[in-house]
Formats: C-alpha cells, sequence, structure tokens
C-alpha cells in the first residue's frame, strides 16, 4: 500500500516535504497555531485549515491501518486468509469498506446460518450453489435435500433446503460488492419519508413542515436531518426511507441467478427475497442513516464552529471603565462597575422601573457611579426588562457630558457562566445574578477573554447542538477557541487561567502555575521569565511564547507577535536601519523597501521576515475589527410592535444552513431566510453575513401566538 504520508500529499495536492514536516512537527508536539504561524518555511506556508485536515487524515488512515493488521491477523488465525483477500483489505481506504470485507470472518452469535450448518446443512448449501449454472437446466433439488434428512434435527425436505436457504442467505448479506453496490443505490435512489403521528393534530406541533415531507437521501439538508431524527426521538414523527423494492430484487436476480431450471431458479427468487428483507435492508438502511447523521453533524459542527469563530472574534469595545447592567422587573437590575481592565469594582441593585420614587433613585445611582468611576461603556443585558432598560438609561444619560458609549449585549450563557465553578472560584463572595452582571460588561469590553469562560454549546449560535456528535462538537468548537485565542494572543499579566489553557502548548496545570507565579511575584517583565514557572519548560516555551504579550515590558518585542527565535534577526535589521528597538516602529516606509533576503538564514526564511515586517509596522496591534455596534428603534420593544414593512437595525446572533437569525430588540430574534439574504442565489450563508454583524432588516412577517419574525436583508438594501 502506498505510504500514508505519500498518499495526504497525493490526496491534498501537496508537496511531500511539506506534509512530511508537518506531521514531524505535530508528531512531536506542536499545535496548529503554533505550526501555521511560525514553522512557515517547514510547511510551504500551509494555513490551520490545511493543517487540521492533513492531521485528521492521517489520524483516519493511521487507525485504518491498525484495524486492517488487526482483521488480516484474525482472518489469518481463522485459515482463511487467501492472497486476493489480503490484497482488497490492504488496498482499501475506508472503513465502511473494510468491515465489509470483513464481516464473513467476523465471529458473531448464533444465527440461523450458523444454526443450519451446526445441523450439517453446508453441503447441500454448497452444493445448490454450485449446480446455480446456465448450462444446467434440470436438477432435482428435492432429492439432494431429502439426503439430508436425520437425526440432528433436520425433520423434513423443507427444513432442508429452508436451513441451506439460511446459509445462502447470510454469504448474500456478507459480500462487500452487493453491500457496497445497495449502499449506493440507497444514497443515490433512496427518499427519506416522515409522517406526523395520528394523535398529534394539524398545527400543535413544531414539526409541521414534516407531516408528509420527502427528500432524496443525497441531497437532504443536513438542519432537515437533525430535524427529523429529533422529531423521531420525541415521538412526534415516524421516519423511513423509501425505494424501489422491485429494483432491489432485480439487481440481486441478475447479479446472482445463472440457473434455467425452475426449481432452483424459484428457490433462489425466494432466498434472496429474504436476504434482502431480513438480513441486507435493516444493516444498509441504519448504516444510510448513520451516514446522513455523521454528515448533519459534520456540517452543522463546521456551521457552529463559524459562527463561535466570529462571535469570539468580534471587535473588542477596549479597555474602559464599565457599568454593566443585568436588567430585571421585580427583582430590579443589577448593576456593577468593572475597571478599564475588567476588575470588579462595585455593585448596587436599582429599580428604575419600580414607581417614578425608585426610578428617581435609580437615575441618581447611575449619575453618581458615571461620575465617580469615569465610565466611559454601559453594557445592557438584553434580557427581560432589556429594552425598558435601555430607554431608562438613555434618559439619564441627557444629561451627561461626554456621554458613556450604550450597547445592549448578548447575554446568552451568562447564567451558565454566573453558576460555574469558575465562576464561584473567581468571585467566590458574589451572588449568581451579580456574577452574570460582571460578565455582561466583560464581553463588551473583550468578548473573547470572557467568552472562553462559558462551554461553546452554551452560547447559543449552534443548530441542534445537543442533537449531535457531542464528542465531535467538543473537538471542533475547542479548536475554534484555541485558533480565536492564539490569533488574537493574550495578555500574559491580565489573562485568566481559563484563556491562558488556550495557548498554544500550555496545559491546565501550567496555565494555574502562570496565575500562581504573576501573583506570588507580580506582573511579568518579560517572556524569558516565563521559564520561571513550574513545568514550563523549553518545549512549550517554544509553543506558546509568540502568543503571549507582555505590555510595557522591559523588551518592546515582547508585545508583538514575533517569537523570541526571532529577535535576534531583528537586531540586525535595527542595525542596519540604524535605529532602536523602540524606534523600528516609525521608520515604517524604509521597513517596507529592505531588501529581506540578506537577513534570510537556515532557520528563518522569507515567509517568516514577511510575518515579522508586518508586525514591526503596528506592534501591539489587535487583529480584530473596529468596535461597532446597533442602535434599535427605540419604540420597538416587544414582538406586538412590530408591523409588516419596517425597516430595522439589528444584530447577527446565528447563522444557520438555511438563513440567519437578527436580533431586533423584542427578545425573539427574527429569521431571514436563505433566499432573503440577497438577490443572488446562495448556497452558504456565511458568504453573506456573520454573527455579529450588524445589518438592515426589513420585516416581512409577524406572527406573534408562535413568537416567529420573518425578514429580509435584500429588501431592506
Amino acid at each position: 500500500m502506498t505510504d500514508i504520508r505519500q498518499l495526504i500529499a497525493q490526496e491534498f495536492s501537496l508537496s511531500s516535504g511539506n506534509v512530511n514536516n508537518a506531521l514531524d512537527l505535530w508528531l512531536e508536539g506542536g499545535t496548529v497555531p503554533f505550526i501555521a504561524r511560525y514553522r512557515k518555511e517547514q510547511t510551504g506556508s500551509l494555513d490551520e485549515v490545511q493543517l487540521r485536515d492533513i492531521f485528521e487524515r492521517y489520524t483516519y488512515l493511521d487507525e485504518l491501518a491498525k484495524r486492517k493488521t488487526k482483521i488480516v491477523a484474525e482472518i489469518d488465525s481463522q485459515g482463511k486468509l487467501t492472497v486476493e483477500l489480503k490484497a482488497k483489505i490492504t488496498a482499501c481506504l475506508n472503513k465502511t469498506e473494510l468491515e465489509d470485507l470483513y464481516l464473513p470472518y467476523k465471529p458473531k452469535r448464533r444465527t440461523r446460518a450458523t444454526i443450519a450448518k451446526e445441523k450439517g446443512l453446508a453441503p447441500l448449501a454448497e452444493w445448490i450453489k454450485a449446480n446455480n449454472q446456465p448450462q444446467i437446466a434440470n436438477l432435482s433439488l428435492d432429492s439432494e435435500a431429502n439426503k439430508y434428512i436425520n437425526a440432528e434435527g433436520v425433520d423434513s425436505l423443507e427444513q432442508a433446503l429452508s436451513g441451506a436457504a439460511d446459509i445462502l442467505a447470510e454469504q448474500i448479506a456478507e459480500n462487500a460488492e452487493i453491500r457496497a453496490d445497495l449502499r449506493e443505490y440507497f444514497f443515490q435512489r433512496g427518499v427519506f419519508v416522515s409522517q406526523i403521528k395520528g394523535e398529534h393534530p394539524e398545527g400543535t406541533t413544531k414539526y409541521e413542515m414534516y407531516r408528509n415531507y420527502s427528500y432524496g437521501v443525497s441531497k437532504i439538508p443536513p438542519h432537515n436531518i437533525l430535524a427529523l431524527y429529533r422529531g423521531e426521538a420525541e415521538g412526534v414523527l415516524n421516519v423511513d426511507i423509501a425505494y424501489e423494492e422491485s429494483e432491489v430484487i432485480s439487481y440481486l436476480e441478475k447479479r446472482e441467478i445463472c440457473t434455467k431450471c425452475p426449481s432452483l431458479k424459484q428457490f433462489y427468487q425466494t432466498m434472496l427475497q429474504d436476504a434482502f428483507n431480513r438480513l441486507l435492508k435493516p444493516s444498509l438502511i441504519r448504516e444510510v442513516r448513520s451516514d446522513r447523521q455523521e454528515y448533519a453533524d459534520i456540517e452543522s459542527i463546521q456551521a457552529f464552529g463559524a459562527n463561535l469563530r466570529n462571535l469570539l472574534l468580534a471587535a473588542p469595545a477596549g479597555r474602559k471603565p464599565t457599568l454593566a447592567i443585568d436588567p430585571g422587573f421585580r427583582t430590579g437590575c443589577k448593576v456593577v462597575v468593572l475597571s478599564d481592565t475588567g476588575k470588579y469594582l462595585k455593585y448596587q441593585a436599582i429599580f428604575p422601573h419600580s414607581g417614578e420614587a425608585q426610578k428617581k433613585q435609580a437615575a441618581q445611582t447611575v449619575k453618581d457611579f458615571i461620575s465617580k468611576y469615569q465610565i466611559e461603556l454601559i453594557a445592557i443585558g438584553n434580557g427581560t426588562a432589556s429594552r425598558e432598560t435601555d430607554r431608562f438609561i438613555s434618559e439619564v444619560l441627557i444629561e451627561i457630558k461626554p456621554q458613556p458609549i450604550k450597547v445592549i449585549v448578548n447575554e446568552a450563557g451568562a447564567s451558565i457562566y454566573s453558576a460555574s465553578d469558575v465562576a464561584r472560584e473567581e468571585f467566590p463572595d458574589l451572588d449568581l445574578t451579580i456574577r452574570g452582571a460582571i460578565s455582561i460588561g466583560r464581553r463588551l469590553q473583550d468578548p473573547l477573554a470572557e467568552l472562553v469562560k462559558i462551554e461553546p454549546k452554551s452560547i447559543g449560535v449552534g443548530q441542534y447542538q445537543h442533537d449531535v456528535n457531542q464528542k465531535l462538537l467538543k473537538q471542533k468548537l475547542a479548536e475554534s477557541v484555541e485558533s480565536c485565542v492564539n490569533y488574537v494572543g493574550v495578555d500574559l499579566n491580565t489573562a485568566s487561567k481559563e484563556l491562558l489553557i488556550f495557548v498554544s502548548g500550555i496545559s491546565e496545570t501550567i496555565a494555574n502555575n502562570i496565575v500562581a507565579y504573576r501573583n506570588a511575584k507580580g506582573a511579568f517583565n518579560n517572556r524569558k521569565e516565563l521559564l520561571k514557572v513550574a513545568k514550563l519548560g523549553k518545549k512549550t516555551y517554544e509553543q506558546a511564547a509568540g502568543f503571549l504579550r507582555i505590555r510595557d515590558g522591559e523588551n518592546p518585542l515582547d508585545n508583538t507577535a514575533v517569537h523570541p527565535e526571532s529577535y535576534g534577526v531583528i537586531k540586525q535589521i535595527a542595525t542596519s536601519l540604524n535605529v532602536s528597538l523602540n524606534q523600528i516602529p516609525q521608520v515604517s516606509d524604509r521597513l517596507k523597501s529592505l531588501d529581506l533576503t540578506q537577513f534570510v538564514t537556515e532557520d528563518i526564511g522569507l515567509p517568516t521576515l514577511r510575518d515579522v515586517i508586518a508586525e514591526l509596522e503596528k506592534p501591539g496591534r489587535d487583529p480584530r475589527e473596529q468596535f461597532q455596534y446597533a442602535t434599535f428603534t427605540e419604540d420597538i420593544a416587544e414582538i406586538g410592535d412590530l408591523t409588516e414593512g419596517m425597516i430595522l437595525e439589528g444584530v447577527v446572533t446565528n447563522v444557520v444552513n438555511f438563513g440567519a437569525f437578527v436580533d431586533v430588540g423584542v427578545h425573539q430574534d427574527g429569521l431571514v431566510h436563505i433566499s432573503q439574504l440577497c438577490d443572488r442565489f446562495v448556497s452558504d450563508p456565511n458568504e453573506i453575513v456573520k454573527v455579529g454583524q450588524i445589518v438592515k432588516v426589513k420585516v416581512l412577517e409577524v406572527n406573534e401566538k408562535l413568537k416567529r419574525i420573518g425578514l429580509s436583508i435584500k429588501e431592506a438594501s
């Protein structure tokens, strides 16, 4: 078989040298962010997506190779391994096909076929099989079968023929080519069909579109698959795969029946019908359904990952003193004050919605906080009483100059965080609601730093996230978070351990040790000091250092994405320009005109040098976009305030296969169907919108009873 590495290079049309180097780096403990950013010379500048694809394919093929070895050994131990079979197994590149090849030799529980063999009917089955020839037109099947009536449990002619049929049916059902052909038939010609069960009258379930539903197996959208399976699990839907059984039986008969003998032909027709209905159909339908589940899982998880990435990389409002408000009616609004670095300073409950006297007192409290703490940002959670609180704060700000920026913040997951071990450890003496308000404020200051504390699937940007493969979901979302954290970089002296855990090479233990060191020794002054942290060795330092930033440290390069291993070449560049390291950003024009080839070494090539120059031009820059926020229409607070034709501003909260959900400030997101995103055909909504994007929408439909809002972006432009 072709070497796994060579095969991957061929499949991805990549240089075998680059693939080999990438795999070597990864197998030696290198992380994807590190390899992608700091080992471009070795990998030919492969990006994170390419690297993850390579590593996933390697894992799959490596597992396949180990499984092949085990299967070959098992079949060989049975004395049934032929040269032809071994060649087929060796050449196999698909786990399903491999298991098909192994199926006839796989140890199994007692079946009708094994019972028939125990009764001595295997020779009869072989005799029937041997006589299934076009040149044999007449033979006495009954006469041959009568020879097998014996004391072993075969009491009649019918039992003998039935037992032989069971043996042959199992052979048919375990034939790898037949299974592959029929599996492909179900994929290409099968149709998912569903009906709502009779006990659910029309209009009483959320699955009405699936009442009498049909869609081709190969073309069904992933969200429809997940909805069908969920409806089935909830006992609302009957779901099946429809097909033309006559076509399947015709295929089997044309393939397997060679004889012209009427009795033998009739025997085969009956046996093949049984083989299909009893053995092939149940297992292949399960496999097809499982395959579609896996497909839907992967597509949905990819969409979830893209949404999560856009949410995590949302523009931060920045390091500014912040007033965070978790709104409420009866229990009041929880107001907290945060410093510019997100440090909790003060808490006060206010009751602006409980009469004029309390409203006046609440207004004074807010004014006092703004004045005393020089508040520049006000974050208001978008839950209950959000719009009413927003209006209240607007009234208060009329008298204040300069006015803080007021933003309604999506608080999805804040309650999850406030009850978590992370929150209890961070604020052991604070109430749940106060922790929630702190989270709301911090996610405005820096979404990435705060949202990493919340389990990704609780943030509310997924699609059927509880229905997909949870292990794969956790893995892929962790990869998204890791990618985002390392893309932005982390302030070593302010980062929480929850944020540090996602930095390349840093384990939970080392993250805890970094925080402990910081608490004991004070702020880090340079990156090299990291090597004094317990259990943080040279390998971890290599992986992590470039992603950790130190503001106002001893070395200005420590506040950049430049890796310490490149500091030497930067000093050479500074010397050639006759400037100090601090002065390099001031000579960006001269940097751009440098002949970088003069600085190329055995370890540092042009790709790294170009990255270094780009970083030196804007040291300490944040790669995220500039901060923007939506302004909701003042007099629109509830779904009942909406009317068809309104043009509103909103924020994209979730992007799914069939469109995007937009928050327009009425506590219920509206749906922009994929057909309403723009004036051209759209196959992937992510091409048009992303989570966190501010958009103009037109209200197309309002169903207050079902809490459904139909929106259009294309008609609002």
